[in-house]
């Protein structure tokens, strides 16, 4: 017999869905290989926008640039959202992950802890990992997903530089989480989608920017510079000695 997922659907449908709302169906599993991949293949099979689902257990979880997102049954939770956003250009659903890190860390904070957001979309606590966001374009749906580390301890860290909600003090449960997160999502969602510059709304709650970085464009090449803030495509903006630069993907670097 299969365990109930750790995370209460109902509850959260209760809570998050109606009319008027961006979220219409939210179901949650014990685990799965990939909430990406199966919302992915749901928004080929043409599933509603709005249609979330949650997992206590990722298999097989993605991050940017192919890599892969692990953690021990139970210690985090993914949320995938699949939305359709009519009528707003493609070239701006490159915010979408942005607007994500921002959502979940406004929801983190709320919960107790003081996250941070490094540009992209990594959401941090004092320079260590919680959160990581991959957002990607299924024919006309975007499929965001959203991994947190909850109970995960010292001991299971994946990297030093990671941490959990658990290690930072915050004992909320998983719907808890969800909840928040989703709650804060959707006036984030509806500023992106009304066409509002995100430029300055995105600069002032990025650590990045202000920030001395080190942006690692491939493994033999990095830029140092300043980061002063995002144009028009969220892309980072960042003074070198020979010139602004614009970046688009990347790992980013805060240097002390």
């Amino acid at each position: 017999m299969t365990s109930p997922a750790l995370v209460d659907a109902a509850a959260l449908t209760a809570q998050l869905t109606g009319p008027g709302r961006l979220f219409a169906a939210i179901d949650a599993v014990p685990t799965t290989g990939s909430t990406n991949a199966d919302l992915a293949a749901a928004a080929r099979g043409g599933a509603a926008s709005g249609t979330v689902l949650v997992a206590d257990h990722q298999s097989a979880g993605r991050g940017r640039f192919a890599r892969r997102w692990e953690a021990p049954p139970g210690s985090s939770v993914a949320i995938s959202m699949l939305l359709r956003p009519a009528g707003v250009p493609f070239e701006r659903w490159l915010w979408l992950p942005l607007v994500a890190g921002i959502a979940v860390a406004d929801a983190l904070a709320a919960l107790g802890v003081r996250p941070q957001v490094k540009w992209p979309n990594d959401v941090l606590i004092d320079g260590r990992k919680l959160c990581g966001i991959l957002s990607e374009r299924v024919d006309d749906a975007a499929v965001i997903g959203i991994g947190i580390n909850t109970t995960l301890d010292a001991d299971r860290l994946p990297v030093p530089t990671a941490t959990s909600l658990w290690l930072e003090g915050c004992a909320a449960p998983a719907t808890a989480v969800v909840a928040e997160v989703l709650a804060a999502f959707e006036p984030a969602y509806r500023r992106w989608a009304s066409g509002a510059d995100l430029r300055r709304w995105y600069g002032e709650r990025c650590a990045t920017v202000g920030r001395d970085v080190r942006v690692l464009e491939s493994a033999t090449r990095a830029i140092e510079g300043t980061a002063t803030g995002v144009d028009a495509q969220g892309r980072l903006l960042v003074s070198t000695p020979v010139g602004e630069r614009a970046f688009a993907a990347g790992d980013v670097l805060h240097l002390r």
